[in-house]
């Protein structure tokens, strides 16, 4: 689920302007972010424009892991958005089609640089059940007579357990036994240390189309190319100074490293409108498509152990290192992963030239994500359609001019996607410019 809502979310992203402002602009378009929002406002510009914003982005995450808290900073420094809009007036007097404008625009959709550290001492379980949950029913043979990149996902990490002396077969005499122990010693205060460092991208380019009809009606139509690249590096360690084992193995330090890649193209629209009832008065509605994504995963994945007995020619009273890499970095088959549509109502009230304001009310069915095939993912496809929900999200943003300054101000609230908002709460933000 995780992955799947890293990829259906987006952030508030895009121009200066449009940042300020919430990102309330569905009703107002004239600006290159706000074409994400309704397409209809390319044809808003009343003259050719090129725009380009650069951005930096500060995250710090505080973590609370068994009493102790810690926190982590991320900075970076990113193209933001760019994009260029041409406008053209109907010469023709006679026509209601008065402006016609085609615009492309790359943005951000969602920045995926993050960084997160917990520590603290568990008082009850040790990472030897992540290995045990695996190897139990996997026939020890399987982990001595075939090659790493030959094992089914549940298999490699009984393998990287069983070499790493993190666990043993109860009868290692026997190929076909398929349960197994723990080499690491009970009775609890395991410290631990996680430490999470993602990098990455979710990239979107628009290709734009609009009309205005008379001096009421605005239409538009977004196709939408994205592109994703998501690397994340995690690196668990453990450590317990309980007694050793009087025979076999006893494994006290552990240090457990995955390389995640994920990248992959996609593929969504947008159509929207924008009705000016009067002059003062703007009215807009928007339909976001699902985005339609095509992924792949590559990971790699190395435990290093030390403790008592892990060298084959040294006895258990010998402290030692082992170093467990298949240096395999095992490419997926590629998957889809279908996003939710998104639907949004806009209103925008002009003050003549002094300011306006503007609200934009959102609904997206998280629930509705999907993974593809859908035979290959129906764990995953239930506990979505169970866990997620419908979610609202409300903008609101203001403006207001003095000479030849503009203050802005935004507003931005929205809905946790689970049914249970103690997984992930709501969001609420607050912008200015």
């Amino acid at each position: 689920i995780n992955d799947a809502l890293r990829y259906g979310q987006t952030d508030l992203n895009g121009t200066a302007r449009f940042r300020a402002m919430g990102g309330a602009f569905g009703a107002l378009g004239g600006d290159f972010s706000s074409l994400n929002v309704n397409p209809a406002g390319s044809v808003i510009f009343t003259n050719h424009q090129v725009s380009l914003t650069l951005s930096n982005f500060n995250i710090k995450n505080k973590t609370n892991y068994f009493g102790n808290k810690t926190s982590e900073n991320n900075n970076s420094f990113d193209l933001n958005q760019a994009g260029a809009v041409f406008v053209f007036e109907n010469g023709s007097v006679k026509s209601d089609w008065k402006k016609f404008a085609v615009a492309v625009n790359y943005e951000n959709a969602k920045n995926l640089d993050n960084s997160i550290f917990s520590s603290g001492t568990n008082l009850n379980n040790s990472i030897d059940k992540y290995f045990l949950s695996y190897a139990n029913g996997v026939p020890f043979g399987n982990l001595n007579n075939f090659y790493f990149d030959e094992l089914y996902f549940n298999e490699q990490q009984a393998y990287l357990g069983y070499n790493s002396y993190i666990i043993d077969p109860n009868n290692s005499a026997d190929p076909n036994n398929v349960d197994y122990y723990t080499n690491i010693a009970g009775g609890g205060n395991y410290y631990q240390e996680n430490s999470i460092e993602s990098t990455g991208y979710n990239g979107k380019l628009t290709f734009n189309a609009s009309t205005q009809y008379k001096d009421k009606f605005s239409f538009g139509i977004n196709l939408n190319s994205h592109f994703l690249d998501y690397k994340q590096s995690t690196s668990f360690f453990e450590a317990n100074d309980n007694p050793k084992y009087a025979i076999g193995s006893t494994v006290d330090r552990v240090r457990f490293n995955n390389q995640l890649y994920t990248y992959g193209t996609g593929f969504s629209f947008n159509i929207g409108t924008i009705f000016k009832p009067t002059k003062e008065v703007r009215l807009g509605l928007a339909y976001e498509s699902p985005t339609w994504y095509k992924l792949t995963d590559e990971l790699s994945q190395q435990v290093v152990t030390s403790g008592y007995g892990l060298n084959p020619a040294q006895d258990n009273t010998l402290y030692s290192t082992q170093v467990t890499d298949p240096n395999v970095t095992m490419i997926f088959q590629p998957y889809k992963l279908q996003t939710p549509g998104k639907w949004t109502g806009s209103f925008a009230y002009i003050f003549g030239k002094k300011g306006l304001i503007s609200v934009d009310y959102s609904m997206k069915d998280y629930s509705k994500m999907e993974y593809r095939p859908k035979n290959d993912y129906p764990n995953e496809n239930r506990a979505m359609s169970n866990l997620l929900t419908t979610s609202s999200e409300v903008r609101v943003g203001t403006e207001y001019k003095i000479k030849k300054w503009s203050l802005r101000g935004g507003y931005r609230w929205e809905q946790s996607p689970y049914k249970n908002s103690n997984a992930i709460g709501d969001l609420t933000g607050y912008s200015g410019g």
